[in-house]
């Protein structure tokens, strides 16, 4: 399997919403965001499936290692030697790969956050660089396009953080900053027991609207220039809000199950930003 065949099962496997707004892009750009999904996946699964802090520390050392060394000319990973053909192209940098990789060290470090500023500290790392690294993959002309892709990224992460609320809890990591569980009453042990109720339920609008409103902000900051190469992020977008949605009619029920969107509403969703630019 050559490493161009290795990220493009890495991304197909995953299921994610990002593999359907890649399906409409050029050629190279699509080698390019495939690749470098396929790293951000890579890293990511070090938190997420080694269940020895201390092996998933050492794990990431060598994913440090591994981007110095493809950066001065010598990748070994096939999502490495994937990625490095683009990273001129694209402008990606060294230490934008480095940052996603502190991001997945946060959560060896914290399984909390007090409050949202420093939950907001932990988005950048995980979303609004790879927000960043994507927008100049997809074409950015606009210098501000940054603005709105970091708001962009942690509108997707906010949402992310709502859906994923029970499954997190059960692996020992509560997002939802402390400050604001106690404002609205809730205890990390009503998460894991599955204690639904009135005072849950207000929590969880209060973190709805605030990715809403971050959804809107990040809208209103796209340079008229970039709107057409930023279609794959406003693809996201359409994705992610309509599950936030979809999450607020099903009045929270996150604690016991995962809820998502099938395959071809993804599609649809994608495509009717394409073909039509309607979100």
């Amino acid at each position: 399997m050559n490493p161009e065949q290795y990220v493009q099962n890495k991304a197909a496997a995953s299921g994610s919403s990002f593999y359907y707004a890649f399906l409409f892009l050029p050629r190279d750009k699509r080698a390019a965001i495939t690749a470098f999904y396929a790293f951000c996946r890579e890293v990511d699964d070090v938190v997420d499936e080694v269940r020895d802090p201390g092996v998933a520390a050492a794990k990431l050392d060598w994913w440090r290692s591994e981007v110095e060394q493809a950066f001065d000319g010598q990748p070994s990973h096939p999502a490495m030697r994937a990625l490095m053909p683009h990273v001129g192209a694209c402008a990606i940098e060294r230490q934008q790969l480095l940052d996603i990789i502190e991001g997945c060290q946060m959560d060896l470090r914290y399984d909390s956050y007090e409050d949202f500023a420093g939950l907001a500290n932990y988005c950048h790392y995980v979303a609004g660089v790879v927000g960043e690294v994507s927008a100049r993959i997809f074409g950015q002309q606009d210098k501000a396009t940054s603005d709105y892709a970091h708001k962009l990224g942690l509108a997707l992460q906010l949402t992310n953080i709502i859906r994923d609320v029970g499954e997190d809890v059960r692996r020992g990591r509560v997002y939802l900053p402390q400050a604001e569980l106690r404002e609205f009453g809730v205890t990390p042990e009503d998460l894991a027991h599955r204690r639904y109720g009135e005072a849950f339920t207000r929590l969880m609008r209060f973190q709805a609207e605030r990715a809403h409103r971050s959804f809107d902000e990040a809208l209103s900051m796209l340079p008229a220039i970039d709107r057409r190469s930023q279609k794959p992020g406003l693809m996201m977008a359409s994705i992610y809000r309509t599950l936030l949605r979809e999450i607020e009619a099903e009045d929270f029920q996150v604690l016991h199950q995962r809820i998502a969107l099938t395959p071809l509403r993804k599609l649809w969703l994608a495509w009717k930003v394409q073909a039509l630019g309607k979100m």
